[in-house]
């Protein structure tokens, strides 16, 4: 399988290769938001859920946010990024302009206030992570494709070819990757 030169660095997506066995990661794209020591952690931004974030959070106010699964990990709990920046106290920059996290009660005033709109932020149920070295491991099986930090990538309109068109943007010899079949023997 072909791989990137790009490193495993916060902001930066992990492409599970076409024929990955895990359903979990079958061609998904994770955002990277943080890797290092600890671990690294992701959430997947191509499993958008036919729900919006009114109807996992009560009284949220008026946004209709996409709600995504982030990942297998801790699936009863609630994560977002966002472009709000300092106006969250204890987010996290993942790089220029996106952010992790934050308190959950600013957001919700915020958004109250009609402040936050619906294409200023992600919400994901659960997330991706792996333990310290894991990921690495998994990149030197190929598990993975690395690609640059785009944020053209995340807030757009549908997630749907999104495996797909982070693939074709990344040159042509990952473009022929992007038109394998989901099964090759159907092929």
């Amino acid at each position: 399988m072909i791989t990137s030169s790009y490193k495993p660095v916060a902001g930066r997506y992990l492409i599970s290769e076409p024929f990955m066995a895990d359903a979990n990661f079958q061609r998904t794209v994770v955002l990277l938001v943080e890797h290092g020591e600890q671990g690294s952690l992701g959430f997947v931004l191509n499993r958008k859920l036919k729900v919006q974030i009114g109807e996992v959070v009560e009284d949220l106010g008026p946004i209709n946010a996409p709600v995504f699964m982030g990942g297998p990990v801790e699936q009863n709990s609630l994560h977002y990024v966002h472009r709000l920046g300092d106006q969250i106290n204890g987010s996290r920059e993942v790089y220029d302009g996106l952010y992790w996290g934050g308190n959950f009660e600013e957001l919700s005033r915020l958004i109250q206030m009609g402040i936050v709109k619906n294409d200023d932020i992600l919400f994901f149920i659960g997330y991706s992570g792996w333990s310290p070295g894991q990921l690495e491991e998994e990149l030197e099986r190929k598990s993975w494709i690395i690609a640059p930090e785009n944020p053209d990538f995340i807030f757009r309109e549908t997630h749907k070819e999104l495996w797909r068109d982070i693939l074709k943007s990344m040159g042509d010899k990952f473009q022929i990757i992007s038109n394998y079949p989901q099964d090759p023997r159907l092929n």
